[in-house]
């Protein structure tokens, strides 16, 4: 970006990874960057005894490392799975609006998203599953949400798990924020309530903001999709590299005490949106993620944003129903959160102010 411009729209936050993982990644590069024992192993060696005790340290679910498997980032297991196990044509139903590059991997490979609308209701959101599925096969459940931040109640989360075992789908839940979730509000993973027909996907990258480092984790727990993953020649999805192995299980397993200092900065920063915006902009305050998604009230918001205020946001329409919304990252410093504030706060669109 223009020195002048405050990036604010990719989700990364500006903090150093955990020290843990530092130490750990240096570590290896001085003592050994050769092949790991764990090559050929598809559950990634390490990852999936880490994987396992953090599920169940965390978050009570007791899950089985021999289903997991190691991929690159979530959306190439989204695209692996969906490849595997849907047609072009099929429907995937989707909490809108949604993450856009989940849409963009619709668009590619031909599957048509079936919207469940997320609607705002006072402080939060609410949806309504519909009645038929539109010819799905998929929920794709991002939890919690993105670009909203909602965290999804038990209930609401009871009901989308009815809904699968009635209609036979498979649910792809996309996992990868649950460890930026705040009290009290609570993350229940949803292989806890279907753990038949739930492939979970997450990653270290977003709660330790390690993105480029390209490691995510799948437990494949419905056997039809680990048998159609072995079915395939065994590196034409790639491998795991041996630094996004070593950082992720540092993280898991040794990065817990920056978490909290990093969730306590988040915490702040997400109620100081709230404080700072002007009554024209509305947002929720979300439950968990660092993404604050803002309704402008008039199109190309996020456009008009960076324009006039040099501050950057992820435009909404990317995001399939926010065409005058935009999301924001405020996974940044208190002063430069205030900058950014300030200047959006500044800004006059037509007659009134923003």
């Amino acid at each position: 970006m223009p020195r002048e411009v405050i990036p604010a729209w990719v989700a990364d936050m500006d903090f150093a990874p955990p020290p843990a993982v530092r130490e750990a990644v240096l570590e290896r590069i001085d003592t050994d960057l050769g092949y790991p024992g764990w090559l050929d192993d598809p559950t990634g060696g390490p990852l999936g005894p880490a994987f396992a005790e953090r599920m169940e340290t965390r978050y009570g679910f007791r899950t089985d490392p021999s289903h997991v498997r190691a991929f690159t980032d979530l959306n190439q297991a989204l695209q692996i799975i969906l490849h595997l196990m849907t047609e072009p044509g099929d429907g995937v139903l989707v909490h809108t609006p949604a993450y856009n590059a989940f849409l963009e991997t619709f668009t590619a490979m031909r599957r048509r998203p079936v919207p469940i609308p997320l609607e705002p209701d006072g402080p939060t959101w609410r949806f309504e599953l519909p009645k038929d599925p539109g010819g799905a096969k998929i929920l794709v459940l991002v939890h919690p949400h993105n670009p909203t931040g909602r965290s999804f109640t038990r209930s609401e989360l009871e009901s989308l798990a009815d809904y699968a075992e009635r209609h036979d789908l498979l649910v792809i839940s996309d996992e990868i924020h649950s460890d930026l979730t705040y009290a009290p509000h609570t993350h229940i993973p949803f292989g806890t309530l279907a753990p038949e027909r739930t492939v979970t996907l997450t990653s270290a990258s977003k709660a330790f903001n390690m993105g480029g480092v390209h490691m995510a984790v799948g437990h494949i727990a419905p056997q039809a999709v680990r048998d159609a993953i072995a079915s395939q020649p065994p590196h034409i999805f790639g491998a795991a590299g041996v630094l996004g192995m070593t950082a992720t299980v540092a993280a898991w397993r040794h990065g817990d005490a920056w978490l909290e200092e990093v969730l306590a900065i988040l915490d702040r920063n997400r109620h100081l949106v709230a404080k700072r915006l002007p009554p024209s902009v509305a947002y929720r305050i979300p439950d968990a993620t660092y993404l604050g998604w803002l309704d402008f009230g008039f199109p190309e918001a996020a456009e008009f944003v960076e324009r006039e205020a040099r501050v950057r946001l992820a435009p909404g329409p990317i995001y399939y129903g926010g065409d005058t919304c935009a999301r924001l990252n405020f996974g940044t410093s208190g002063p430069i959160l205030e900058e950014m504030l300030s200047r959006i706060g500044a800004l006059d669109h037509g007659d009134e102010q923003v």
